[in-house]
């Protein structure tokens, strides 16, 4: 269901009845879950990792007006020296995953979509993109079961309930479960009380 609302949310799909309206201005990234390797037509050329984020972008602006080049941004993510100009095709899986995080950053998008993002990535590079994360000066919606990583990059919550509803919490995981908890001991002594009354 998270990622179907992602979808949504995104365009990738259509939604059965309603509508969603998405801000003029609104240019979405969006980090799937799986993302794929791209596949290269046989006979052309294969980018070099540098090159494939240049087709993106060569140069980003963060929140604080500063820009970082293509070849910077690369390096804060791992791809350092040579690398940056090995062809594609020679990354492994979890490196293509960064790659792929990079190249969406450096569209710049002003809506950051994060579909469970601590799933492929190891805690070097959580913890760039925690970095940039904590800098970013855009709207960010993250799917996650990493509590650990939702308290450091979230600061309200969206509730979805199983049924169709959604409601919001403002403040950290930890502290919606520390409530959600508090609320279920309150239910359990309010029924143990009302068991003894009835028994009386």
């Amino acid at each position: 269901g998270k990622t179907t609302f992602l979808n949504l949310l995104t365009g990738k799909i259509q939604p059965d009845s309603g509508n969603i309206k998405t801000g003029i201005n609104t240019a979405f990234g969006y980090y799937q879950q799986n993302p794929q390797m791209e596949l290269f037509k046989e006979g052309t050329a294969i980018p070099t990792v540098l090159e494939y984020i240049q087709e993106a972008a060569e140069v980003i602006t963060l929140n604080n007006g500063k820009t970082l080049s293509a070849a910077r941004l690369l390096e804060q993510f791992g791809f350092e020296g040579r690398v940056q100009y090995s062809p594609v095709t020679t990354l492994s899986g979890g490196e293509y995953k960064r790659l792929y995080l990079v190249r969406l950053l450096m569209g710049n998008p002003n809506f950051l979509v994060l579909d469970e993002p601590t799933n492929d990535f190891d805690i070097f590079t959580l913890s760039i993109l925690e970095s940039f994360l904590e800098g970013y000066g855009g709207c960010l919606v993250i799917v996650s079961h990493d509590r650990y990583f939702m308290d450091k990059t979230a600061d309200t919550l969206l509730i979805l309930d199983g049924e169709g509803n959604v409601s919001g919490f403002v403040g950290s995981c930890s502290e919606y479960n520390q409530i959600q908890k508090e609320n279920s001991k309150e239910k359990q002594k309010e029924e143990k009380q009302e068991k003894k009354q009835t028994q009386i």
